[in-house]
């Protein structure tokens, strides 16, 4: 198993964290396998029901190909206790825990590089940037576990048209928040912060490629990315950065932070794809996170179901060389 040192402490890769199923107590499990087959009938109408835990961010179901799988969505109560975001902590149970102190106002966003307008966005005007639309995504991590969320935003490209790109720009790199003293988990080394991730700019430009800044109907929960996030359906979920505070237009490919941390097991395009296996494991198989402890688990689809939108964009491209 490979393991990262800090400070006399020794923490697992993302890759080691195995799901906590004890945090889940033992009659929750219970009634969750009994409810499993009702929920499965559930339509994805279900999705737009609010928790009336935040602030409400209602958006219009979207048209865009593909926002809209009508699998039932993972219920609100496990998508927001049930979290990868390190700066909390390693723990799935430790964002929940520890970020609700998180301050997501005042909020700005640089947008930089090479780019013909820069400039430093306020999140009251990123807000009113385009329409809010509702976005009924599948989310696969690459631990092997995956939900299914409603995520409220818009896509990716409204903001990047608004900027102009310059032709020498080939991708998009994001920083997210660094904040030792709201983030816990920066006091640890086990990747390099802040937070970095890229895409390709035909892939940040493709339609299902999300700027989210809520879920369920509400704004973010600070667990969750808040105030606002990349989701990329076709990706794993670590090429989702949360609490973003940079967007810059680069010619060179950027180094992600798992690129950085471990580069035989992260690559840069990260597409879910169950026939290349991660190093230490398959990835031909997923635990829905609701289905239960003993739920059978699911065959994983190519880029995560989404072949049809997104296959086209690796046209020629080795998948298991540009992992």
């Amino acid at each position: 198993m490979l393991y990262l040192k800090d400070r006399g402490h020794v923490h697992p890769l993302a890759s080691e964290i195995t799901p906590r199923e004890v945090w889940r107590q033992r009659r929750t499990l219970i009634q969750g396998l009994a409810a499993g087959a009702a929920t499965a009938a559930m339509p994805a109408l279900a999705a737009t029901t609010r928790p009336g835990k935040r602030d409400a961010l209602p958006g219009a179901r979207s048209a865009v190909p593909g926002a809209a799988t009508m699998e039932a969505p993972t219920a609100y109560a496990d998508v927001t206790s049930y979290n990868n975001f390190y700066e909390f902590g390693t723990d799935k149970a430790d964002p929940a825990q520890r970020a609700q102190g998180l301050q997501t106002r005042p909020w700005t966003v640089v947008v930089d590089g090479l780019v013909k307008k820069p400039g430093r966005w306020d999140l009251d005007a990123l807000l009113k940037l385009a329409p809010m639309e509702e976005r009924v995504y599948r989310l696969r991590c690459v631990e092997g576990w995956s939900m299914v969320i409603p995520w409220v935003g818009y896509s990716l490209s409204e903001l990047i048209r608004r900027v102009e790109p310059l032709g020498s720009a080939r991708y998009v790199q994001f920083e997210t928040l660094g904040d030792a003293k709201q983030m816990p988990g920066l006091r640890s080394n086990i990747i390099p912060w802040p937070y970095v991730e890229g895409l390709r700019m035909d892939e940040a430009m493709h339609p299902l490629a999300l700027l989210a800044f809520g879920l369920y109907g509400e704004v973010l929960p600070p667990q969750n990315g808040a105030p606002l996030r990349l989701v990329v359906p076709w990706k794993y979920g670590f090429k989702s950065a949360k609490s973003l505070v940079a967007i810059r237009f680069v010619e060179q490919q950027p180094r992600s932070a798992w690129q950085r941390t471990a580069p035989q097991e992260y690559g840069f395009y990260a597409n879910v794809n169950p026939t290349v296996d991660h190093p230490r494991w398959s990835q031909a198989t997923e635990r829905r996170i609701g289905d239960g402890l003993f739920a059978k688990r699911r065959p994983t689809q190519m880029f995560n179901g989404y072949e049809p939108q997104v296959g086209q964009l690796y046209a020629g491209l080795d998948l298991k060389t540009n992992y």
